[in-house]
């Protein structure tokens, strides 16, 4: 049987979600603070997203920016987000943990998979930065996650192209692997074919225009627009990868 390859769009926000539902989507992982790699969003933004987009939405824990090397506290922020996650009836989370030496931490991922109660997991970009990936694959698998999300260890997931098929070989359908990073209209095909994933994550973000018509020069740091998922950049994605011949 004959099925279509799957795009996930990073929403960052409520009308990031939207946006990637009116485009054709097929799924959201929704977070919040793009500029920092994403966080994990507010209450309010789960709660509006989950009354307004018909989308599965798999939203990211992640409590602060920088590393992914967690101690208790975050820890604990982490699993009772999940909770919070459940409890309003999100689809999966997406999530992950390193330690020092670079490796995946099993023991605090463990409790986090276990955490979200049955929920599908992605492990997210942590991934990337594992100090060696092929052991970072048996080790995400091991944890039962659904998927990993990767650029093959490069910047993009185009420049990692390669890594990424040998890891959908090496996985041999265990564990989904989704490619993200840099995807747009212009290179999302070459990837899929290169790489062989099934699943594509793009954020298909525009410069959204202020409608402000005061503006205090003054205050440097407080820019009016913000970047935000595009319905039409969301589609142009959909048409690009909908162009490929279907995989069997």
């Amino acid at each position: 049987m004959s099925m279509r390859r799957l795009l996930e769009i990073a929403a960052d926000g409520v009308g990031s979600a939207l946006a990637a539902q009116a485009g054709g989507a097929d799924r959201v992982e929704l977070f919040a603070d793009l500029a920092s790699g994403g966080l994990t969003p507010s209450h309010a933004t789960l709660a509006v997203s989950r009354d307004r987009v018909r989308l599965p939405l798999f939203v990211l824990i992640r409590p602060r920016a920088g590393d992914f090397l967690y101690g208790g506290c975050e820890a604990d922020v982490m699993l009772r987000d999940i909770q919070h996650c459940r409890a309003l009836g999100m689809d999966g989370v997406v999530l992950g943990a390193l330690t020092a030496e670079g490796d995946v931490d099993v023991a605090l991922c463990r409790e986090l998979v276990a955490a979200a109660g049955g929920l599908p997991v992605t492990f997210h970009r942590a991934f990337d930065a594992a100090r060696d990936l092929p052991e970072a694959l048996e080790a995400v698998i091991g944890l039962g996650c659904a998927r990993v999300l990767s650029s093959g260890g490069h910047g993009s997931a185009l420049e990692g192209a390669n890594v990424l098929a040998d890891m959908v070989q090496r996985s041999a359908g265990r564990i989904g692997i989704i490619a993200g990073a840099g995807l747009a209209a212009s290179n999302i095909a070459d990837v899929a074919q290169r790489s062989g994933c099934t699943e594509l994550h793009a954020s298909a973000k525009a410069l959204k225009r202020s409608a402000m018509q005061h503006h205090n020069r003054a205050l440097s740091g407080l820019a009016l627009d913000h970047q935000q998922s595009d319905a039409t950049q969301v589609a142009a994605l959909r048409a690009a990868l909908d162009a490929l011949p279907d995989r069997r």
